[in-house]
């Protein structure tokens, strides 16, 4: 079993596919794009409202859980903690997962694209995975809602999300408060959960 398969294991034993629509983590794990990896934020009401912030990395979706969301300000400092890896079709995941489940409440896709290392060490860009072993991935997101240089940062208490100075911050705009609706279908996060709630129903 490799790392990455290892990692996607505590995934899989967290939940009941029986119960829940999530997706079911492949029993191999291919490495994927490599010039074009993608990164997804989903907004996740579960016990508490947060936004999952995942990164493809070796064939994974590295996870953190953001509690306030992605800012725009360079000044602001967003704590992350790190969550089990998931698997790559997660990126796609809209729905409700059941009371009782792990992870219960409402998930949307809020944002969604590709992003890549702009992360240098003598002269050289990095990869996103020697960056995340180093504790320090500094990527360039290219998404429908959110665009521009973000880092990850490990500290001694865990993680932090921070937008990093270019064109695309604003000291403001609050785009959690203002961009409200899936990135890929367009819903709200009542829609998808009164459409989980009517697909229930029709199960019955």
């Amino acid at each position: 079993m490799t790392k990455k398969q290892t990692a996607l294991k505590v995934y899989s034993t967290r939940r009941n596919f029986k119960v829940s629509p999530e997706p079911v983590a492949p029993k191999r794990v291919k490495k994927g794009s490599q010039k074009h990896p993608i990164f997804v934020i989903q907004k996740h009401s579960a016990s508490h409202l947060h936004y999952d912030f995942r990164l493809e990395i070796d064939g994974v979706l590295v996870s953190w859980a953001v509690p306030k969301g992605p800012s725009l300000n360079p000044a602001v400092k967003r704590l992350a903690m790190p969550t089990e890896d998931h698997p790559m079709a997660y990126a796609h995941f809209e729905g409700t997962i059941p009371e009782g489940s792990y992870g219960a409440g409402t998930v949307m896709v809020w944002d969604i694209g590709t992003y890549y290392s702009i992360k240098e060490k003598d002269g050289q860009i990095l990869t996103p995975a020697e960056c995340l072993r180093r504790g320090t991935l500094e990527i360039f997101l290219e998404g429908t809602k959110l665009q521009g240089a973000y880092a990850l940062i490990r500290t001694k208490r865990g993680w932090l999300l921070i937008k990093m100075k270019d064109e695309y911050a604003h000291g403001r705009k609050n785009p959690v408060t203002t961009q409200t609706k899936s990135a890929l279908t367009g819903r709200t996060m009542t829609e998808i959960l009164r459409q989980a709630q009517d697909d229930s129903k029709g199960d019955l």
